[in-house]
Parts: structure tokens; C-alpha cells; sequence
């Protein structure tokens, strides 16, 4: 993987990446470090625990919230293939439209694309079955991770800590229309599953908390956690996005692998673009070797058969091509207005590049340094006590 991949998929906030580079590389380390350095302050045999404790916990949280989600869908995927199925099939094509639908791609593809045309008529037939089966893949790909993360994993790791010391505290813990449904969580993007994941990874450390003081640090902890890895950082890249459009005079906006494709560049200079202003899927079927129909491969999702023909069985977000045309079509104004296209890129690239660093380095930063500091402070507050409140 090329450089600008790298920098492009760390800078993808719908992907997980940013999440990995976040969460294994930055915060956990810097979480354990201030962990143990906080309760060495009560006693260091607090702070052996502490420290143990926010190991295992940091490093199998993110094991399995990284890993778990994908290797359960994956799991789910051969199920329903075995059934006969083909799990890749969006169920956004249940629902017809003028422009696709899963009978008009049957009737528009038939001929072109047979055997895609043979796994959706065998989903037409099986609407209801299909469905469950994918509301089914998304509830284990979810829960199967809640249930680990936020129920036994907090249950091991204190049951440990508990053998080690040799005690026998009591416990405190207490001994949850369909088709647009659906159709919502079985196209939902993974990213947005691991959001779920850790709304449900907070009910669950919350219920499994040793005392009340663990519990609202807890709740606290995790819900700050929720906003600043999946909203803020999203939030940050649009501000340094505009910030580098007032201050420097440059473009940011498209992904950074785009910004180093000279084959792009040269269609800038060369006026060759062609981009459609609307009738996006009527202009990807009669063009599928276009430059656009390439673009669209590449950055929203469009995918063909090997014979050149649109995959009739994948659904096309012309919401997304829409948006993504608007930012070419400004790029390439802006570039060629500048007067040097390639000068231009160049700029934007190391811009987009610098703006995708400050957006991991501030994300981590607060993630990993104030984040950790202020539940410290607000534990103190709270209890008047240094260590971790379940430990005490």
C-alpha cells in the first residue's frame, strides 16, 4: 500500500481505519500509561490491578470491536450462501424505484448479466426469507460483540483480579414497519455497526460496574468516548477542510488518492471529465469504460461484471455520485482557474494530507490525554479518592 493509500484510507472517517490507528496505535497505550501512573498515587498494588485490568480490557475491547464485527458477518455471509443465497445483494433493491428496483434490473439485465439475474429472481421469489436472514446477520454481528465486549469480558477480568488478590467481595451487579427495518440494517455500512456496538458495549460495562461510583464514571467515560471517535472527528475534517479553502486558497475536499491520479489531473487539463449532470445510472450502463464509470468505481461504491455490464444485483447510491460530482466539478474549476492544474493538486494533496494528520493527532489526543484527565478529575470530585473507583 502506496503512501497516499495509507493517508487516504486514515483519513476515510466512514472507514474503520481511522478507528484502528486511533484506538491500537495511540489511545490505548497512552490509557494504560496514565491508568497506572493515576493509581500508583493510592498504593501500587491498586495500581498493578489498574494497570492489568486497563490492559486486558483496552487490548481485547479493541480486538474484538475491531475484528469481531467483521469475522461474525463474514460467518453470517457463508450461512446464508450455503442456503442458497447470495448475501451480497442489497435490499435497497426491494424497493423499486424508477431507476432501479430488483424486477426492473431482472427485465433490464437479463440478457447481459444471467447469472446476477438468476440470484435476484431467487430473491424476488423469497422476499421475506431473504430479509430475516440479513436482519439476522446484522443482529450477530452486533450482539455476539455487545455480549463479549460488555457482559463477559468485564466479568472475567474482574473475576481475575478478584482470584489474584484472593477475596471474595459480594457482587453488586444486577442478575432488552420491518421491511424498511430491514432494508436499514442489513445495508448498514460497518462503521456505523461499531458505533452500535459500542452504544451496546456502554450498557453493558455499565450494568457489570462493581459500585455506583464505576457506574456513572463509566457512563460518563463511554458516552464522551462514543462522540469522539464517530462525530467529532467528522466534524473536525470539515472545519480543517474549510479552514485550508480560506487561508491557503485551496480545494480539499476530494480524497487524496484522486488528488495523486495524474490520469485525473490530465482529464482536468484536457477538459475530458464528461461529467453527467443527472440520469447518473442511465449514463453508467451505456458508458461503463468512461472515465466516470471508472471514478465511480472507485469512490462511490459502483461496481461491474467482468463482461462490462453493472452488477444489476449491487444497489447505486446516486445521492453519493451526485455529491461527488459537485466536488469534482469545483476542483476542476478551481484548478484550472489557478492557472497550473498540476501546482494545484499538488498544493490541495499536501493540504488534505496535513488536515488528515491534525484530524488523528487532535481526535487521539483528546481521546487518549484529556479524556482520561478529566475522568480523573470528575473522580475525584465525585468520590475524593485517586484509584479506579471499582477497585477501591
Amino acid at each position: 500500500m502506496s503512501l497516499v493509500n495509507i493517508i487516504s484510507a486514515v483519513g476515510n472517517n466512514s472507514s474503520a481505519w481511522p478507528l484502528f490507528v486511533r484506538d491500537c496505535c495511540i489511545e490505548n497505550p497512552t490509557k494504560v500509561a496514565l491508568t497506572y501512573k493515576q493509581n500508583l498515587k493510592e498504593s501500587p498494588d491498586i495500581a498493578k490491578d489498574a494497570l492489568r485490568e486497563r490492559t486486558i480490557d483496552e487490548y481485547c475491547t479493541s480486538a474484538i470491536w475491531l475484528g469481531g464485527i467483521p469475522l461474525m458477518d463474514k460467518i453470517c455471509k457463508k450461512a446464508i450462501k450455503a442456503m442458497g443465497y447470495n448475501p451480497n445483494i442489497d435490499l435497497k433493491l426491494l424497493k423499486d424505484s424508477a431507476q432501479q428496483g430488483i424486477q426492473l434490473n431482472i427485465d433490464k439485465f437479463k440478457q447481459t448479466a444471467p447469472d446476477a439475474v438468476k440470484d435476484l429472481e431467487k430473491i424476488l421469489k423469497n422476499k421475506s426469507t431473504y430479509e430475516k436472514l440479513q436482519v439476522g446477520r446484522f443482529a450477530l454481528s452486533t450482539i455476539v460483540p455487545i455480549a463479549l465486549m460488555g457482559f463477559v469480558l468485564p466479568k472475567l477480568n474482574f473475576g481475575l483480579t478478584k482470584k489474584l488478590r484472593k477475596e471474595q467481595k459480594p457482587n453488586t451487579s444486577k442478575n432488552v414497519s420491518f421491511k424498511g427495518t430491514a432494508q436499514f440494517l442489513a445495508g448498514m455500512p460497518a462503521v456505523q455497526r461499531m458505533a452500535i456496538t459500542d452504544c451496546g458495549l456502554t450498557v453493558g460495562r455499565v450494568y457489570t460496574a462493581r459500585n455506583k461510583n464505576e457506574k456513572l464514571e463509566m457512563s460518563f467515560k463511554m458516552a464522551a468516548m462514543i462522540y469522539l471517535n464517530y462525530l467529532f472527528p467528522k466534524t473536525l475534517a470539515k472545519g480543517l477542510d474549510k479552514l485550508s479553502k480560506k487561508m491557503f486558497d485551496v480545494n480539499v475536499n476530494l480524497d487524496p488518492k484522486l488528488l495523486n491520479d495524474k490520469d485525473f489531473i490530465k482529464a482536468i487539463k484536457e477538459n475530458t471529465l464528461n461529467l453527467p449532470d443527472k440520469n447518473f445510472i442511465e449514463f453508467l450502463d451505456k458508458n461503463p469504460t468512461s472515465g466516470f464509470a471508472k471514478l465511480c468505481g472507485k469512490y462511490c461504491n459502483v461496481k461491474y461484471l467482468k463482461n462490462g455490464i453493472r452488477d444489476p444485483r449491487e444497489f447505486v447510491d446516486t445521492g453519493k455520485i451526485g455529491n461527488f460530482v459537485n466536488e469534482v466539478s469545483n476542483f476542476a474549476q478551481s484548478a484550472l482557474k489557478s492557472g497550473n492544474v498540476e501546482n494545484y493538486a499538488k498544493k490541495a494533496l499536501k493540504a488534505k494530507t496535513f488536515n488528515i494528520a491534525a484530524n488523528v493527532c487532535i481526535s487521539s489526543l483528546l481521546l487518549a490525554g484529556a479524556l482520561p484527565k478529566v475522568t480523573f478529575m470528575l473522580r475525584k470530585l465525585v468520590t475524593g479518592k485517586e484509584p479506579e473507583p471499582g477497585l477501591v
